[in-house]
């Protein structure tokens, strides 16, 4: 037995989750089900899925096992129905309409398990005139509103923040909320349902705080102007003269306070209340910090409630003393990663394997989940 089988760990132990290859936020949200401790069984492809990074090294794979089935196949849909049979949750990111022509969409599903929870992920969700359309994360930002508030420059493009806020944070994040809320439900009234995980809608849902700002005339609409977008001067990045960069976020006045004191402001500071004269005070903050090295204002700032913080890389991240005294990052087979979170003082969450290898585990998963039809010898050969 695998030690992903062996060793129960994470508050999801004991829930067993089918995820259906793709890239993106659902291998994301499977990899957070699997921290937690749920059993999440990678249903792979032959061929792989595109855009795919070297297995070996692709870490949102973590913690889970891998079958490999051609759903194409009536064999594959078979196999895939006997696995739901023993699942509590199937999660797929397919476009609208594809696992229903493959015969393992939500009412087949359901036929076979009514407890079951059906996932599904998707940029613009199961309905509406683009449901069917291709996309990706600069999209859903794009037309959400989302993307246009982001960035440091009125006159400037919008900054791109990777795909973290669509993705992960509007897709992924709302997909795993809604699968353990339906998961309570399961559990309680024995009935299972589909949640509709829509990337477009999770990252206008995390606009809800802006929204009401907006609506109180306390935010423009429109990016580089306002208090967290980098419109404030006491909220933004600065450069260092050895052309590095630090944080700053000293907005309560306390806290100001104590960040104009050790920059050196001097009576310039008091500009903070005069948004007339936030381009005057920009430019002195601007000035000062180009004096010295990140390092030496990194010094000058640690220990204090100024509310400055150096901005690092990746890899620089991993050694920053406090992410090291939290373990906020763990190395495991080699590789640097950032550990399960949240953190459970019950049932702490862990990097238990590596990533799964396409079709490695399936005689495993046969025998752990009791389904027959995995087992090597009772399979037909993918094509």
């Amino acid at each position: 037995m695998t030690d992903a089988a062996a060793t129960p760990t994470g508050p999801l132990d004991g829930v067993r989750v089918v995820e259906l290859a793709g890239i993106g936020p659902g291998p994301f949200a499977a990899m957070l089900l699997a921290d937690l401790g749920a059993d999440v069984v990678r249903v792979d492809r032959p061929g792989g899925v595109g855009l795919a990074v070297d297995p070996a090294c692709d870490l949102t794979n973590r913690n889970k096992r891998s079958v490999l089935i051609d759903l194409k196949t009536e064999d594959g849909r078979r196999r895939i129905l006997d696995m739901v049979d023993r699942a509590d949750v199937l999660l797929e990111g397919y476009r609208p309409g594809v696992a229903e022509r493959l015969g393992v969409g939500p009412e087949d599903c359901l036929a076979r398990n009514p407890r079951l929870i059906y996932g599904r992920i998707t940029g613009w969700g199961q309905t509406g005139p683009l449901a069917r359309a291709a996309g990706h994360d600069i999209g859903y930002l794009a037309i959400t509103g989302t993307l246009g508030m982001l960035g440091p420059d009125p006159d400037g493009p919008p900054t791109i923040p990777a795909n973290l806020v669509g993705d992960y944070a509007g897709g992924s994040l709302y997909l795993v909320i809604g699968i353990l809320a339906a998961l309570r439900h399961a559990r309680e009234h024995g009935e299972g349902q589909v949640v509709d995980a829509a990337i477009v809608d999770g990252a206008a849902h995390l606009t809800t705080m802006i929204h009401g700002m907006l609506a109180a005339g306390g935010w423009q609409d429109r990016r580089g102007v306002n208090l967290l977008d980098g419109g404030c001067p006491f909220y933004g990045t600065y450069r260092t003269s050895d052309g590095e960069y630090l944080a700053v976020g000293a907005l309560e006045q306390r806290f100001y306070d104590e960040f104009a004191r050790l920059l050196g402001l001097g009576d310039i500071a008091s500009a903070r209340h005069d948004v007339d004269r936030w381009p005057e005070l920009r430019s002195a903050v601007a000035e000062r910090f180009r004096a010295r090295t990140r390092a030496e204002w990194t010094a000058v700032f640690e220990g204090t409630d100024a509310c400055v913080a150096p901005v690092l890389s990746l890899r620089e991240a991993f050694t920053h003393p406090h992410l090291a005294a939290r373990g906020t990052f763990v190395e495991h087979a080699g590789m640097v990663q950032p550990a399960p979170a949240p953190r459970f003082s019950a049932t702490p969450g862990a990097v238990r394997t590596g990533p799964a290898r396409p079709g490695a585990d399936a005689d495993e998963v046969a025998r752990d989940w009791v389904v027959p039809s995995l087992n090597s010898e009772n399979r037909e050969p993918c094509a």
